[in-house]
Protein backbone atom coordinates (compact mmCIF):
# COMPACT_ATOMS: atom_id res chain seq x y z
CA UNK A 1 0.00 0.00 0.00
CA UNK A 2 1.02 3.36 -0.56
CA UNK A 3 2.45 5.83 1.92
CA UNK A 4 0.02 9.04 2.04
CA UNK A 5 1.91 12.33 2.67
CA UNK A 6 1.04 13.62 6.06
CA UNK A 7 2.24 17.11 4.84
CA UNK A 8 0.32 19.10 2.47
CA UNK A 9 2.46 21.50 0.66
CA UNK A 10 1.30 25.20 -0.37
CA UNK A 11 1.96 23.90 -4.18
CA UNK A 12 -0.67 21.47 -3.57
CA UNK A 13 -3.72 23.66 -2.71
CA UNK A 14 -6.84 22.91 -5.33
CA UNK A 15 -7.12 25.00 -7.93
CA UNK A 16 -10.56 26.99 -8.35
CA UNK A 17 -11.23 26.26 -12.24
CA UNK A 18 -12.31 22.93 -12.26
CA UNK A 19 -15.68 20.53 -11.73
CA UNK A 20 -16.23 20.41 -7.62
CA UNK A 21 -19.73 19.55 -5.76
CA UNK A 22 -20.55 22.58 -3.88
CA UNK A 23 -22.30 21.90 -0.90
CA UNK A 24 -24.17 25.08 0.53
CA UNK A 25 -25.77 25.62 4.34
CA UNK A 26 -28.77 27.64 2.62
CA UNK A 27 -29.74 31.53 2.43
CA UNK A 28 -27.08 31.79 0.20
CA UNK A 29 -27.10 35.76 -1.32
CA UNK A 30 -28.46 35.64 -3.92
CA UNK A 31 -28.48 39.62 -4.19
CA UNK A 32 -25.26 41.80 -3.52
CA UNK A 33 -22.14 39.47 -3.97
CA UNK A 34 -23.69 36.17 -4.85
CA UNK A 35 -20.25 34.73 -4.22
CA UNK A 36 -21.14 31.27 -3.83
CA UNK A 37 -23.66 30.96 -6.64
CA UNK A 38 -20.93 33.18 -8.73
CA UNK A 39 -18.08 30.07 -7.56
CA UNK A 40 -20.58 27.66 -8.63
CA UNK A 41 -21.21 29.43 -12.38
CA UNK A 42 -18.07 29.47 -12.90
CA UNK A 43 -17.24 25.97 -11.83
CA UNK A 44 -19.96 24.79 -14.48
CA UNK A 45 -18.31 26.18 -16.98
CA UNK A 46 -18.68 30.83 -16.71
CA UNK A 47 -20.00 32.04 -20.13
CA UNK A 48 -20.10 28.39 -21.65
CA UNK A 49 -22.12 27.01 -18.62
CA UNK A 50 -25.28 25.01 -19.80
CA UNK A 51 -26.95 24.51 -16.17
CA UNK A 52 -29.94 22.14 -15.03
CA UNK A 53 -31.75 23.70 -12.26
CA UNK A 54 -33.44 21.03 -9.89
CA UNK A 55 -36.08 22.28 -8.09
CA UNK A 56 -37.87 19.26 -6.61
CA UNK A 57 -37.30 19.89 -2.78
CA UNK A 58 -39.36 22.90 -2.71
CA UNK A 59 -43.40 23.22 -2.60
CA UNK A 60 -43.27 26.00 -5.08
CA UNK A 61 -40.95 24.64 -7.50
CA UNK A 62 -41.58 26.74 -10.45
CA UNK A 63 -40.61 29.72 -8.36
CA UNK A 64 -37.80 28.84 -6.64
CA UNK A 65 -36.40 27.58 -9.87
CA UNK A 66 -37.04 30.87 -11.88
CA UNK A 67 -35.73 32.74 -9.19
CA UNK A 68 -32.14 31.00 -9.64
CA UNK A 69 -32.61 30.67 -13.39
CA UNK A 70 -32.75 34.36 -13.59
CA UNK A 71 -29.65 34.44 -11.50
CA UNK A 72 -27.58 32.35 -13.68
CA UNK A 73 -28.92 34.22 -16.88
CA UNK A 74 -27.94 37.05 -15.49
CA UNK A 75 -24.40 36.13 -14.87
CA UNK A 76 -24.02 35.19 -18.13
CA UNK A 77 -24.91 31.25 -18.66
CA UNK A 78 -24.98 30.33 -22.06
CA UNK A 79 -27.98 27.41 -20.98
CA UNK A 80 -30.08 27.57 -18.32
CA UNK A 81 -33.13 24.73 -18.09
CA UNK A 82 -35.71 24.50 -14.91
CA UNK A 83 -36.25 20.59 -14.64
CA UNK A 84 -39.32 20.51 -13.24
CA UNK A 85 -39.78 17.05 -11.69
CA UNK A 86 -42.54 16.29 -9.35
CA UNK A 87 -43.37 12.51 -10.47
CA UNK A 88 -40.98 9.46 -10.01
CA UNK A 89 -41.93 8.68 -14.00
CA UNK A 90 -40.42 11.72 -14.80
CA UNK A 91 -36.85 10.75 -13.71
CA UNK A 92 -36.80 8.43 -16.68
CA UNK A 93 -37.98 11.57 -19.41
CA UNK A 94 -35.75 10.96 -22.21
CA UNK A 95 -35.69 14.91 -22.64
CA UNK A 96 -34.85 15.46 -18.97
CA UNK A 97 -31.98 12.92 -20.05
CA UNK A 98 -30.73 14.78 -23.04
CA UNK A 99 -30.22 17.94 -21.12
CA UNK A 100 -28.66 16.44 -18.12
CA UNK A 101 -26.09 14.57 -20.96
CA UNK A 102 -25.63 18.10 -22.75
CA UNK A 103 -25.39 20.11 -18.98
CA UNK A 104 -22.47 21.49 -17.71
CA UNK A 105 -23.91 22.10 -14.18
CA UNK A 106 -26.78 20.91 -11.68
CA UNK A 107 -28.10 22.99 -9.15
CA UNK A 108 -30.53 21.14 -6.65
CA UNK A 109 -32.78 23.80 -4.59
CA UNK A 110 -33.79 23.61 -1.07
CA UNK A 111 -37.12 22.84 0.27
CA UNK A 112 -37.75 19.00 1.67
CA UNK A 113 -35.06 16.57 1.37
CA UNK A 114 -37.05 13.96 1.71
CA UNK A 115 -39.02 14.86 -1.00
CA UNK A 116 -36.58 15.09 -3.36
CA UNK A 117 -34.68 11.48 -2.74
CA UNK A 118 -38.65 10.53 -2.68
CA UNK A 119 -38.81 11.65 -6.54
CA UNK A 120 -35.09 11.52 -7.61
CA UNK A 121 -33.59 8.38 -5.97
CA UNK A 122 -32.69 5.42 -8.26
CA UNK A 123 -34.25 7.07 -11.32
CA UNK A 124 -31.96 6.71 -14.64
CA UNK A 125 -31.85 11.12 -14.52
CA UNK A 126 -30.25 10.82 -11.32
CA UNK A 127 -28.33 7.67 -11.30
CA UNK A 128 -26.43 9.58 -14.68
CA UNK A 129 -26.26 13.25 -12.80
CA UNK A 130 -24.05 10.88 -10.25
CA UNK A 131 -21.94 9.08 -12.77
CA UNK A 132 -21.36 12.13 -14.33
CA UNK A 133 -20.25 13.71 -11.30
CA UNK A 134 -17.95 11.40 -10.05
CA UNK A 135 -16.33 11.20 -13.50
CA UNK A 136 -15.77 14.61 -12.87
CA UNK A 137 -17.74 16.18 -15.89
CA UNK A 138 -20.05 18.51 -14.14
CA UNK A 139 -20.52 20.21 -11.51
CA UNK A 140 -23.10 19.57 -8.83
CA UNK A 141 -24.31 22.22 -5.96
CA UNK A 142 -26.79 21.64 -3.70
CA UNK A 143 -28.67 24.17 -0.76
CA UNK A 144 -29.94 23.24 2.41
CA UNK A 145 -32.15 20.05 1.27
CA UNK A 146 -29.88 20.32 -1.51
CA UNK A 147 -27.30 19.94 0.78
CA UNK A 148 -28.65 17.59 3.57
CA UNK A 149 -28.46 14.79 0.18
CA UNK A 150 -25.06 14.96 -0.26
CA UNK A 151 -24.12 11.75 1.88
CA UNK A 152 -24.59 7.98 1.74
CA UNK A 153 -26.56 8.85 5.49
CA UNK A 154 -29.32 11.75 5.61
CA UNK A 155 -30.30 13.97 8.46
CA UNK A 156 -33.73 14.05 7.41
CA UNK A 157 -35.20 15.93 10.38
CA UNK A 158 -35.48 16.09 13.81
CA UNK A 159 -35.24 18.94 16.63
CA UNK A 160 -32.33 21.81 17.88
CA UNK A 161 -30.77 23.28 20.82
CA UNK A 162 -31.20 20.28 23.40
CA UNK A 163 -28.36 17.83 24.65
CA UNK A 164 -27.19 15.02 22.11
CA UNK A 165 -30.15 12.39 22.23
CA UNK A 166 -31.70 9.50 19.88
CA UNK A 167 -35.23 11.34 19.28
CA UNK A 168 -33.53 14.49 18.34
CA UNK A 169 -32.67 13.14 14.76
CA UNK A 170 -34.37 11.57 12.29
CA UNK A 171 -32.33 9.48 9.59
CA UNK A 172 -32.66 8.43 6.46
CA UNK A 173 -30.64 7.19 2.69
CA UNK A 174 -29.46 9.91 0.89
CA UNK A 175 -28.31 10.24 -2.54
CA UNK A 176 -24.91 9.64 -1.93
CA UNK A 177 -22.42 11.90 -3.82
CA UNK A 178 -20.10 11.91 -1.00
CA UNK A 179 -21.15 8.92 1.07
CA UNK A 180 -18.30 9.03 3.72
CA UNK A 181 -20.34 12.77 5.05
CA UNK A 182 -23.38 13.61 6.90
CA UNK A 183 -24.44 16.99 6.62
CA UNK A 184 -26.62 19.46 8.47
CA UNK A 185 -27.63 23.01 7.18
CA UNK A 186 -28.48 26.18 8.68
CA UNK A 187 -25.88 25.06 11.42
CA UNK A 188 -25.20 27.81 13.86
CA UNK A 189 -27.97 29.77 12.48
CA UNK A 190 -30.84 26.73 14.34
CA UNK A 191 -28.37 25.72 16.74
CA UNK A 192 -28.38 22.44 15.69
CA UNK A 193 -24.93 21.17 16.36
CA UNK A 194 -26.45 18.90 19.06
CA UNK A 195 -28.90 16.99 16.18
CA UNK A 196 -25.47 16.66 14.68
CA UNK A 197 -23.53 15.16 17.08
CA UNK A 198 -26.68 12.21 18.15
CA UNK A 199 -26.52 11.60 14.21
CA UNK A 200 -22.57 11.15 14.53
CA UNK A 201 -23.07 8.94 17.52
CA UNK A 202 -24.75 5.99 15.79
CA UNK A 203 -22.31 6.31 12.33
CA UNK A 204 -18.80 7.52 13.66
CA UNK A 205 -17.36 6.35 10.65
CA UNK A 206 -18.89 9.06 8.95
CA UNK A 207 -17.48 12.69 8.87
CA UNK A 208 -19.97 15.11 10.14
CA UNK A 209 -20.17 18.64 8.00
CA UNK A 210 -22.54 21.15 9.73
CA UNK A 211 -22.59 24.41 7.17
CA UNK A 212 -23.91 27.40 8.35
CA UNK A 213 -26.53 30.13 6.38
CA UNK A 214 -24.93 32.21 3.10
CA UNK A 215 -21.38 29.22 3.42
CA UNK A 216 -20.08 26.81 1.43
CA UNK A 217 -18.26 23.63 1.89
CA UNK A 218 -16.61 23.12 -1.84
CA UNK A 219 -15.71 19.44 -2.38
CA UNK A 220 -12.42 18.63 -4.83
CA UNK A 221 -12.35 15.35 -6.65
CA UNK A 222 -8.97 15.07 -4.74
CA UNK A 223 -10.40 14.78 -1.83
CA UNK A 224 -9.71 18.51 -0.80
CA UNK A 225 -12.71 20.88 0.63
CA UNK A 226 -12.30 23.94 0.42
CA UNK A 227 -14.83 26.96 2.64
CA UNK A 228 -16.46 29.93 0.82
CA UNK A 229 -19.06 32.57 2.40
CA UNK A 230 -19.60 34.42 5.05
CA UNK A 231 -20.22 31.49 8.13
CA UNK A 232 -18.36 28.51 9.41
CA UNK A 233 -18.12 24.90 8.17
CA UNK A 234 -17.78 22.51 11.51
CA UNK A 235 -16.36 19.23 11.16
CA UNK A 236 -17.15 16.66 13.42
CA UNK A 237 -14.15 13.71 13.13
CA UNK A 238 -15.47 10.71 15.55
CA UNK A 239 -13.77 8.14 13.71
CA UNK A 240 -11.31 8.22 16.84
CA UNK A 241 -14.25 8.11 19.20
CA UNK A 242 -13.32 5.64 22.31
CA UNK A 243 -16.38 5.29 24.10
CA UNK A 244 -20.09 6.53 23.49
CA UNK A 245 -23.35 5.49 25.70
CA UNK A 246 -25.74 5.32 22.55
CA UNK A 247 -26.91 1.66 22.30
CA UNK A 248 -27.52 1.64 26.28
CA UNK A 249 -29.32 4.69 26.94
CA UNK A 250 -32.88 5.50 25.93
CA UNK A 251 -34.66 7.66 23.00
CA UNK A 252 -34.29 11.42 24.73
CA UNK A 253 -31.86 10.63 27.37
CA UNK A 254 -28.74 12.69 26.88
CA UNK A 255 -25.29 10.69 24.90
CA UNK A 256 -22.30 10.74 25.93
CA UNK A 257 -19.53 10.74 23.09
CA UNK A 258 -15.57 10.83 24.17
CA UNK A 259 -12.55 11.94 22.24
CA UNK A 260 -14.07 13.40 19.55
CA UNK A 261 -11.99 16.08 17.04
CA UNK A 262 -14.12 19.11 16.10
CA UNK A 263 -12.78 21.30 13.75
CA UNK A 264 -14.11 25.15 12.91
CA UNK A 265 -13.36 26.14 9.43
CA UNK A 266 -14.15 29.67 8.18
CA UNK A 267 -13.61 31.45 4.28
CA UNK A 268 -11.20 30.37 2.85
CA UNK A 269 -9.14 27.85 5.30
CA UNK A 270 -9.08 24.27 3.59
CA UNK A 271 -9.41 20.19 4.87
CA UNK A 272 -8.21 17.11 3.14
CA UNK A 273 -10.78 14.41 3.68
CA UNK A 274 -8.07 11.72 3.54
CA UNK A 275 -5.48 13.06 5.53
CA UNK A 276 -8.54 14.19 7.53
CA UNK A 277 -6.36 17.10 8.42
CA UNK A 278 -7.36 21.38 8.41
CA UNK A 279 -5.19 23.19 6.89
CA UNK A 280 -5.35 27.27 7.25
CA UNK A 281 -5.93 29.82 4.61
CA UNK A 282 -2.74 30.38 2.49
Amino acid sequence: MPQIETEIPASHMPPSTKTAILVIGGAEDKVHGREILHTFWLRAGGSDAAIAIIPSASREPLLIGDRYQQIFEEMGAKFTKVLDIRDREQGEDPYFQEYIEQCTGVFLTGGDQLRLCGLLADTPLMERIRGRVQQGEITLAGTSAGAAIMGHHMIAGGSSGECPNRALVDMAIGLGFIPEIIVDQHFHNRNRMARLLSAISNHPERLGIGIDEDTCALFEKDGWLRVIGRGTVTIVDAREMSYTNQTEVGATEPISLHNLRVHILSHGDNYHLHLQKPVPKQ
